[in-house]
């Protein structure tokens, strides 16, 4: 309390300003007008702290089981072959971010199973170093990822893929490729039959649905290829791929090309993005609406404290004090408004996967319906950046909210406020 009586007295006025006054009906009608706004501020800013939490909680979840087939970035030449991949992938150990590399063979081909035709992305790796780039190993639900040998002409299948094509482990499906040969009767394509020896679930429609690995040897002999296309490197932090991408182009030879996982999906990352800000945009419209509500309070406050501000200006106060006082007390609302949004928005993103199935539970409803989404449970993932930049645009709305109210409390005339007191 000893601070409180401390403060300068527009502080003093604007923090008393804030409270419900006990003279009359009309006081408490103001203030609870303000409680509105608080109200609003804080709801609008927990909505949009929560609502950027589960899309960056989506986004990550994608992310993630996109990284789990795919590599962090790839090294690849023009012509289609890479001889020496082991000295480029001792080049690019000299990054120190780079922490894993595998040679890789990238063709497309079709595959047919009892009249079903599906059109693939076939990838040639070598299972003991594949893991050192991709976590596909791990996404095996049948079969092992290691029965892909030598000679053997085996195939590992995305679980979509070979629901599509009616196949499991042990079933043989027969693979076309555009590389024909030339016959008296015209070019006929390459056809070998493939043994499915595992099936992996990345938990993403399009690699799911549209790749499969092979052993390395067997895809350069089926797509008449000398050597690997290229390698496939891991690095420390995913996020930073594309300015590694730069640093690798100033030490690989000139020859080589460079793509990261994000180039792989730009379109799909353009639309999250474009899809955040606009959800962004479109939420901190409730702040502004709560913010609204704050200049018709403060309009109303200094309507009704006109007779106030004449005495204040009467005793010696300046119209810049009576025009601060105004602005504390609307920047009070603001402030405790976003402080309680936050919070509430933080605990709701910090618990979601708490709260979404206790209200599931309570309901009897499942927002994510196992049968139309792969992803079940809502995910959640709270960026302090992104906390700090919705407290920061709550507060400043508040605080442009005080300056009309304001400007116009400072312009009152103490003679005529007074005159029918």
């Amino acid at each position: 309390m000893s601070i409180i009586k401390n403060l300068p007295f527009e502080w003093l006025v604007g923090i008393r300003y804030t409270r419900a006054g006990k003279r009359s009906g009309r006081n408490s009608f103001i203030s609870f007008i303000s409680l509105i706004s608080m109200a609003g501020i804080a709801l609008g800013v927990a909505a949009l702290i929560v609502v950027l939490s589960v899309m960056n909680g989506f986004q990550k979840d994608v992310r993630d089981r996109m990284l789990s087939v795919l590599a962090h970035i790839e090294v690849f030449d023009a012509s289609g072959s890479m001889p020496n991949w082991e000295e480029v992938a001792k080049q690019a150990f000299k990054n120190k971010e780079v922490i894993g590399a595998a040679p890789y063979v990238d063709a497309q081909a079709m595959l047919v199973r009892d009249g079903v035709l599906r059109g693939v992305a076939i990838r040639g790796v070598l299972p003991s170093e594949e893991p050192k780039v991709s976590d596909v190993a791990k996404k095996v639900t049948q079969g092992s990822f290691g029965d892909l040998k030598p000679g053997e002409f085996n195939i590992v299948l995305g679980i979509e893929l070979a629901h599509a094509l009616s196949v499991g482990v042990g079933d043989k499906v027969t693979m076309m490729a555009a590389q024909g040969q030339v016959t008296p009767a015209g070019v006929v394509p390459r056809v070998r039959q493939f043994t499915v020896v595992g099936i992996f679930e990345a938990g993403h429609f399009e690699y799911d649905s549209t790749l499969a690995f092979i052993q390395l040897e067997d895809a350069e002999k089926m797509f008449r290829q000398d050597s690997p296309s290229g390698v496939r490197l891991k690095v420390t932090d995913m996020l930073e791929a594309p300015q590694i991408v730069q640093q690798l182009a100033t030490t690989l030879p000139p020859n080589l090309y460079l793509r990261d996982w994000t180039q792989q999906n730009s379109n799909w990352f353009a639309a999250v993005k474009t899809e955040k800000r606009m959800m962004f945009i479109i939420l901190t419209l409730i702040i502004a609406v709560a913010a609204f509500n704050l200049v018709s309070t403060l309009v109303m406050t200094v309507t009704d404290k006109q007779a106030d501000i004449a005495i204040l200006r009467t005793l010696g106060a300046s119209p810049g004090s009576i025009m601060k006082i105004f602005m504390i007390q609307g920047a009070l609302v603001g402030l405790i408004g976003t402080a309680i949004g936050v919070g509430a928005g933080v605990l709701v993103a910090l618990n979601i996967d708490v709260i979404v199935p206790f209200i599931e539970g309570l309901f009897h409803v499942q927002f994510l319906p196992k049968s139309v989404y792969v992803i079940t449970e809502l995910p959640s993932d709270l960026r302090w950046p992104d906390v700090g930049t919705i407290g920061g645009v709550a507060v400043v709305l508040a605080f442009l909210a005080t300056l009309y109210p304001s400007w116009w409390a400072a312009r009152v005339k103490p003679a005529e406020a007074l005159r029918y007191e």
